[in-house]
């Protein structure tokens, strides 16, 4: 059995003291495919290193994450062009709106989230979506650029059926994760309604751990527990779980 972490920050700090420790526990769990979502620069240096470490295991995206989004955003952004241009990405990500931490960079987190879609299209890469109380904007954004070339995952979903349904009919995978295994977290309770083809796995470690680890430090290990709810949603075995979610990523991701 493989099972696919499609977002996990593993070049954390969170990570320091025993990052290898760490990936070698989610490789004794079954869970050997690591995709690495980019936030600004100053993690470039960490993610390449966490590649040369683990090359069969570790697979990059590059990309701004929407609370990096500041004044110096389009330095940023000419950091993400200059790297895709110089080597291969699997993604370009995490990308989107964030409207939890700062709502009055509103407009520049739509200027640099629809530029790096452009990115995205022309280098035939997936895009991963971050969106936080932000599902309108992002929508808006999607719309005015839909097309065949606009693909990817969108990243920790906690919306409604209705929004899952709008995300999918953006060819966007939705990321399951911590939250599915949540008592509050809601979208355990419609999951079932969407087809599995639609859906990928990740834990976004080292936040948004799932039971019954939840307010620790989460893992791609615990990736299990994901899989195990996800089982009992859908009445079928982890391992056939594990096998849809890992090719569903591997037709996002190209690898």
């Amino acid at each position: 059995m493989i099972i696919t972490d499609t977002h996990t920050h593993l070049y954390s700090d969170a990570f320091d003291d025993d990052r290898h420790a760490v990936i070698e526990r989610a490789i004794s769990q079954n869970v050997s495919r690591f995709f690495i979502p980019a936030i600004d620069s100053e993690t470039t240096k960490a993610m390449l290193k966490l590649e040369t470490d683990f090359p069969e295991h570790v697979f990059l995206m590059m990309g701004l994450h929407p609370t990096s989004v500041k004044e110096n955003y389009k330095d940023e952004l000419k950091h993400v062009e200059d790297l895709l241009s110089q080597r291969h990405f699997y993604a370009v990500g995490e990308i989107g709106i964030d409207l939890y931490w700062d709502q009055s960079t509103l407009d520049i987190q739509i200027e640099a989230f629809k530029r790096q879609i452009e990115l995205a299209k022309h280098y035939d890469l997936p895009i991963v979506i971050h969106c936080r109380e932000a599902f309108d904007e992002i929508f808006a954004v999607l719309e005015e650029m839909k097309g065949d070339k606009l693909f990817g995952i969108f990243h920790c979903f906690t919306g409604t059926l209705e929004q899952a349904h709008k995300a999918i009919s953006y060819n966007m995978k939705l990321g399951i994760g911590g939250v599915a295994t949540f008592k509050n977290g809601k979208i355990d309770q419609f999951l079932k309604d969407i087809d599995l083809q639609h859906i990928v796995l990740e834990t976004d470690a080292p936040y948004l751990a799932p039971k019954p680890y939840r307010g620790k430090r989460n893992e791609s290990a615990y990736l299990t527990k994901v899989l195990e709810k996800l089982s009992a949603i859908y009445s079928v075995s982890e391992e056939k779980i594990a096998e849809i979610t890992t090719q569903n990523s591997k037709d996002i991701f190209g690898i």
